[in-house]
């Protein structure tokens, strides 16, 4: 009986303020009016959160445009940090070095530093010419020779496009060689004559060559795909190629440098010409080969060519070494050899 008195006397405190329709309390209660239960037990509770509720979101509403302000502010002054290559604090403590030219001026490019720099000799005979006896020699010189019709389809007498793809592809070679012969190092616990880091030069050589004429040339978008297509399938081949037989792989770059070499030498006859407007050199390729300061883009493309007919003698050295029964290993690589 005392339990039943003590639930309706429980009942009449707290009824009406379960049940009974009282104004929502405002940032409470539901979208639809209702308020909760807990702000119908607890007033006074609920109703301060409530307050602060409100007190928030107008102090947001407040701050919303300065917040806006700081980050524009934040904004800008990253990007003056930029313009003012403020150095990178790391806890590793690695440094870049500050390097200068011969003038004094800083060294502007990152890819290359000035012991990685040359003069280059263009003296080299342009006409040098391995005459194919051996079937593999055979089969590598045609394949290279069947590469030159769709090339005069594509480019004709663009020379500055072609020398695009055309370094897109020769910087190839040099790295997948470069690759196989340091696992083969790895692998058989032996040295590489020095070969790993001649091939890998020509890799870089043939890529800077690239970063060259993009300064003289920008691809459009299907020579941007065709390059895609070509690495891709050239890539793969080679590496197979290499792995079945490094001297024909060697020989086929040998005769495709010697094709690089033609097609460097057509380019400048048309610079002689005039058909081709002798711009002022890139200052990529001033610093890269050590031209003069008035130096013009015949001189960039007779240092090219002179480093194509260099990249033509080694392959065809490597291959001739394969021939004669030898290793790469057992003979010195020719390490600077421009």
């Amino acid at each position: 009986m005392s339990s039943r008195m003590a639930g309706a006397a429980l009942l009449r405190h707290l009824g009406p303020r379960l049940f009974a329709a009282e104004p929502a309390v405002f940032g409470l209660a539901g979208r639809g009016g209702v308020m909760p239960a807990a702000a119908r037990i607890l007033p006074a509770r609920m109703a301060s959160t409530a307050a602060e509720a409100a007190k928030a979101q107008e102090h947001h509403g407040s701050t919303e445009k300065p917040k806006a302000a700081a980050a524009a502010a934040a904004a800008a002054a990253a990007a003056a940090d930029g313009q003012n290559k403020k150095a990178i604090v790391s806890y590793w403590g690695i440094q870049p070095p500050k390097l200068v030219k011969e003038d004094g001026t800083e060294w502007p490019w990152f890819c290359f530093r000035p012991w990685d720099t040359y003069r280059p000799d263009t003296s080299i005979d342009m006409k040098k010419h391995h005459e194919p006896r051996a079937l593999a020699d055979k089969l590598a010189y045609w394949l290279v020779k069947s590469l030159v019709v769709p090339k005069q389809l594509f480019f004709q007498r663009r020379h500055a496009s072609h020398a695009l793809l055309l370094e897109t592809v020769a910087a190839v070679p040099g790295m997948v060689g470069g690759m196989l012969l340091h696992l083969r190092s790895l692998r058989r616990f032996e040295h590489s004559g020095g070969w790993i880091r001649a091939l890998l030069e020509e890799a870089e050589n043939e890529r800077m060559h690239l970063m060259t004429f993009l300064e003289v040339a920008q691809p459009n978008w299907w020579e941007r795909a065709l390059v895609l297509a070509a690495q891709g399938v050239y890539f793969n081949a080679y590496f197979v190629a290499y792995l079945a037989s490094p001297k024909f792989a060697h020989r086929f770059v040998g005769y495709l440098e010697e094709e690089a070499v033609h097609s460097y030498t057509e380019y400048l006859k048309d610079l002689e010409a005039g058909l081709i407007e002798n711009t002022p050199a890139p200052a990529i390729a001033i610093d890269y080969w050590r031209l003069p300061a008035d130096a013009r883009l015949k001189d960039v493309v007779t240092v090219v060519r002179a480093d194509e007919a260099h990249h033509r003698d080694v392959n065809h050295f490597a291959s001739d070494i394969h021939y004669q029964g030898m290793k790469l290993k057992d003979t010195p690589a020719p390490l600077g050899y421009h």
